[in-house]
């Protein structure tokens, strides 16, 4: 069952931050503010991140994975480049370069003591500015965790974050419930989805098991026995759009995603189709 409109109003008290950046494009500091220590934020010992020596060794290095952060320092002793360190000790899942490669920091257009993000959903990168003395091990574990968009993104709190700063301006849902033994297969195909639509659509998962999470599914007015679905979002004007399925399949995603990137294609012809009848 399809069902398509426009989103309503919504206050910042009603919805969860996610929301708030997706329809009201609201400040989502205090998201931030409430997320400081994120689940995956736990105090590790420091680990010595891959030497980039060139250009080239950068470019395999970044290209090799979803998400990859590189340090770039003058000195690889410094105290940033320590605290740098102690981050990548905590992340354990995120590859991390560090450079000191005069030639690497020019290609990337970056001064020592920036620590870089770059990304693979949206093909963005972002940059920490290190020379501030407050930046530490822990800013930057919030950095990264609040820039670290995948293929397929699990909504919380912090990534909500790097949703709203993200250039990508349609935005895929699946609700969806995780403790569900059909999850693992579901996540597969949409992630198979995801690598069609990479650059083009932002693709989003909501456990729909987490009772913060249950205004998200009133808010497009589902229910849980018609999950798993799909929302569909566009940002800048809020046309929206709802697909309850019976399963999650690769032919269903695609399906979907083409049929509203073809509505707002449309939708951008008309005002050129009228301007060229009222000339005649």
């Amino acid at each position: 069952m399809a069902r398509r409109g426009q989103a309503g109003t919504m206050g910042t008290s009603v919805f969860p931050c996610l929301f708030i950046i997706l329809f009201t494009r609201g400040s989502p500091a205090g998201c931030a503010k409430d997320s400081g220590s994120a689940s995956h934020s736990t105090a590790g010992t420091a680990e010595k991140p891959i030497l980039l020596n060139d250009i080239a060794d950068a470019k395999a290095f970044i290209s090799s994975a979803e998400v990859a952060v590189v340090g770039f320092f003058q000195e690889p002793e410094s105290p940033e480049a320590s605290q740098f360190r102690l981050a990548a000790g905590r992340i354990a899942e995120v590859p991390f370069g560090l450079s000191t490669s005069p030639a690497v920091m020019s290609h990337y257009g970056v001064t020592a003591n920036t620590v870089t993000l770059f990304r693979r959903v949206d093909n963005d990168r972002r940059d920490l500015d290190m020379n501030s003395k407050d930046v530490d091990a822990e800013k930057m574990t919030r950095f990264i965790r609040m820039n670290e968009l995948r293929l397929v993104t699990e909504y919380n709190p912090v990534t909500a974050i790097g949703v709203m700063q993200s250039s990508l301006q349609l935005h895929l849902l699946l609700i969806t419930d995780k403790m569900s033994p059909k999850h693992p297969e579901q996540m597969h195909r949409y992630r198979a989805a995801a690598e069609l639509f990479k650059g083009k659509i932002f693709f989003i998962l909501v456990d729909s098991n987490l009772q913060s999470n249950e205004r998200i599914v009133s808010f497009f007015k589902l229910k849980k026995s018609q999950l798993p679905a799909l929302a569909i979002f566009h940002t800048p004007d809020e046309e929206q759009d709802v697909l309850t399925l019976d399963e999650v399949s690769v032919e269903r995603v695609q399906d979907f995603c083409n049929r509203f990137l073809q509505r707002m294609q449309k939708k951008e012809d008309e005002p050129e189709e009228k301007v060229l009848n009222e000339e005649l």
